[in-house]
């Protein structure tokens, strides 16, 4: 018995070193330990079984390519170009000298134009002030007490004063005359359903009850203020821009008005902004004070319209400002007979014009406008004043 034990473990010897030949022959890594048990075919190799004392280790990588054999041309193409002037290569150090002389001409001419471009454009911003105003148009609608525009009245049924001053009337229209007219809708999330959807009816109808010499403008109001349809008098791109209205983002209301106010500069005669939203301005840059010292500054109408239970004071203070009306509407299907109120209103207002007096430093910029009509039971609306520029 210890004949076959020993001749057992010379044979395990034997195995181990056959195979340990074996996988230093395949480069394979095992370890040596004694190993027992039946035999085994691995890979063509026949010898004892390493089930329980063989252990395989993880194999070695395979080795990585040397970096730089593929992409090493193509980098050093791109150095070559890097370091070559005009087709002439020069070292790495010296590559900036020439570069350095080349590029002055070109920061020069680059400061010049930059110079330029600065003068030009502080030339536009910069605001133009005047020696005053030669003529002053008041727009105004008188109101009877059954709510309606009062027509037929003559320049002397009016007595127009300026800073407390009473001053002759020179210019004096009664009628229906051409206006150009900015719609403005907000669309964003909280107008969502019947809200936008009678918007948009309501909007249909007021641009179709607009004259044929009319301009009108739709801008949307959201998280941006964007200009659906220019100033036209020809209203099928607003009505078509107006079907596609869908809502989207929050309200920066202020900025819209703003934006429209600027817009409506480049307009002559009468001038209206017509607002629909359903609440107060979010997330502006324009601050409330900012939209009414812009509006002191730009003789144009406004007519906002708040939906909704509750009406922001800005809306008051430019109805009040300018001449136009606010309106207050719990109820959005009441947007139509509003908007064509406000159509008639447009179309039922007079026009007096006067010349102010001469305006002097120690003035106050702000001049102040009243109005009153020698009739019973009405009410005169126009706007407060106006700034001296």
């Amino acid at each position: 018995m210890a004949r076959s034990g020993a001749g057992d473990e010379a044979n395990g010897r034997r195995a181990d070193r056959a195979l340990a030949d074996e996988t230093a022959a395949r480069g394979w890594a095992v370890s040596t330990g004694p190993v027992r048990g039946r035999n085994y075919e691995f890979f063509g190799v026949s010898g004892w079984s390493f089930t329980d004392a063989l252990k395989f280790l993880i194999p070695l990588p395979m080795p990585l390519p040397i970096s730089g054999r593929r992409l090493a041309p193509k980098m050093s193409t791109m150095i070559t170009r890097m370091i070559s002037i005009s087709g002439r290569p020069i070292g790495p150090m010296s590559a900036t000298k020439p570069m350095e002389s080349s590029l002055k001409p070109v920061v020069a001419a680059f400061v010049v134009i930059l110079a330029l471009t600065s003068a030009g454009l502080a030339a536009r911003q910069r605001p133009t002030f005047t020696a005053g105003v030669t003529q002053v148009e008041v727009y105004t609608t008188v109101i009877g007490s059954d709510g309606r525009a009062v027509r037929g009245l003559t320049a002397s049924d009016f007595t127009l004063l300026e800073d407390g001053v009473p001053q002759p009337i020179t210019t004096f229209i009664d009628g229906d005359f051409p206006a150009s007219v900015a719609l403005a809708i907000d669309r964003s999330f909280s107008m969502q359903g019947t809200p936008l959807t009678m918007a948009r009816t309501a909007g249909r109808a007021f641009l179709a009850s607009l004259k044929a010499d009319d301009r009108a403008m739709l801008i949307s109001v959201g998280s941006d203020v964007e200009v659906l349809a220019p100033f036209e008098r020809d209203k099928a791109a607003a009505l078509s821009s107006l079907a596609t209205l869908d809502p989207w983002g929050t309200t920066a209301l202020n900025d819209a008005i703003v934006r429209t106010l600027e817009l409506l500069e480049g307009e002559t005669g009468r001038r209206a902004i017509v607002i629909l939203s359903d609440g107060d301005d979010r997330y502006s840059t324009a601050s409330a004070a900012d939209v009414l010292d812009r509006a002191r500054r730009s003789d144009v109408l406004m007519y906002p319209v708040a939906i909704g239970k509750k009406r922001p004071p800005l809306f008051a203070e430019l109805a009040t400002l300018s001449g136009g009306r606010s309106f207050q509407l719990a109820d959005a299907t009441r947007l139509q007979d509003t908007l064509q109120a406000i159509a008639e209103d447009l179309r039922a207002q007079y026009l007096l014009g006067y010349s102010p007096r001469p305006s002097s430093e120690e003035d106050s910029p702000w001049r102040s406008i009243s109005l009153r009509v020698d009739k019973p039971n009405v009410r005169v609306r126009a706007r407060s004043g106006y700034m001296v520029r």
